[in-house]
């Protein structure tokens, strides 16, 4: 229909009046149509012309954000906005004419918060700029729903953690309550325990104590929330401190330690805290699989969005049973381990919107790579980097 009607509006001039008729009802069709569509849809529309004042918004639209006046059309868009939150986004992102995917925006007006999606996609013909697509979505029942799913999912790794720490406190009670008994004993035979033996007995105890006490401190950080101080930081930084501190660990046990780190690599949002305890966990699980007599590399890259960390030892290795398991909480291969170092690595690189990935073979080592995404400040600078190279 659209290359019928512009092949008539080249021959507008030798049409008569019945044809100029006719074309001018098709036209008026096809933009009924296309109006009962965008009005049909769930998801606001608005476009702006090439000034940002507002060509069309749709029914959906219209309901959903909160308008100053009552009439959009031939309005600059952001002063149409209600919401000053929203209008200072559209006034920062729309004369820069790049695309905006999912910035969300809480309105909390008359009745129940909502929770509103926008999207912004420049409209371009035949490379020329026309204006912008903006479309927003009402996604406060899917947050509802993500939600309720992250406090089941809470509650099922919750009961995962205490019946594990049910099971890990068995032994170290068990180990007390028959020391305590050896003493009672003692007592009652002799009527009096010797230093030396009453020493053994206690030094036990006292073992088994501070062991329950590191499973009630693993247990609590990985189930309290973190609190977190988000700061762009540069991770070769937190990696070069990290070696300084372990590399007198590592020399006792005669593990060389060798760090390649990536020149330039692109800041990265992190708490420096947490990140180091993952790291920390994640270099003295190869320094154990190692033992003694090894190498344990830590290198840096970007790709993919993403600066990666991957942490490399030449121990023992796993096998593909032992992988499936790593991540679970009180999974060790250790005969000391608390099960819980790794899941609390995981935890860490989950709150960075990030993750944490393994590749291992028997008799082969191990490489953890931590991945943390690079915000698009920094990829928008690395892109002006290219484009000047």
């Amino acid at each position: 229909m659209r290359k019928f009607i512009q092949r008539a509006l080249g021959k507008l001039p030798k049409l008569d009046r019945e044809q100029i008729r006719s074309l001018l009802l098709d036209l008026a069709n096809e933009n009924e149509l296309l109006e009962v569509v965008l009005n049909s849809m769930t998801d606001g529309v608005l476009v702006t012309d090439l000034e940002h004042r507002v060509v069309f918004t749709n029914q959906c639209l219209r309901g959903m954000l909160p308008m100053a006046r009552v009439e959009p059309e031939d309005q600059i868009v952001w002063s149409l906005v209600a919401d000053q939150e929203i209008a200072d986004f559209l006034h920062a992102s729309l004369p820069s004419g790049e695309p905006v995917e999912e910035e969300e925006f809480t309105l909390d007006g008359s009745g129940a918060a909502r929770t509103l999606s926008f999207s912004i996609v420049p409209v371009s013909k035949d490379e020329e700029p026309r204006g912008n697509l903006i479309l927003v979505s009402d996604i406060t029942d899917r947050r509802k729903r993500d939600a309720r799913l992250r406090r089941a999912e809470s509650l099922a790794s919750l009961t995962t953690l205490a019946a594990g720490v049910a099971h890990e406190i068995k032994n170290p009670l068990g180990s007390i309550g028959i020391h305590i008994q050896l003493i009672q004993r003692a007592l009652k035979k002799n009527q009096c325990l010797d230093e030396a033996a009453a020493g053994k007995y206690l030094d036990v105890i006292m073992e088994e104590i501070e062991r329950l006490n590191g499973i009630v401190v693993d247990f609590l950080f990985a189930v309290r929330p973190m609190d977190t101080t988000m700061k762009k930081g540069n991770i070769n930084k937190v990696i070069r401190e990290l070696m300084d501190f372990i590399k007198y660990e590592a020399q006792e046990s005669d593990i060389q330690i060798k760090t390649t780190l990536k020149k330039d690599l692109p800041k990265v949002v992190l708490d420096e805290k947490y990140m180091k305890q993952a790291l920390i966990n994640v270099i003295k699980n190869g320094m154990a699989a190692i033992g003694r007599d090894g190498t344990l590399t830590v290198a840096t890259r970007e790709d993919q969005g993403f600066v990666h960390v991957d942490v490399s030892d030449t121990g023992i290795g796993m096998s593909e049973e032992q992988m499936a398991k790593i991540f679970e909480p009180y999974y060790t291969t250790k005969e000391f381990g608390s099960g819980l170092g790794l899941t609390v690595v995981y935890k860490v690189l989950k709150e960075h919107g990030g993750e944490v990935s393994v590749q291992s073979k028997e008799n082969q080592g191990t490489t953890f790579t931590l991945s943390v995404p690079i915000p698009d400040s920094e990829k928008k600078l690395l892109d002006w980097k290219g484009e000047r190279k």
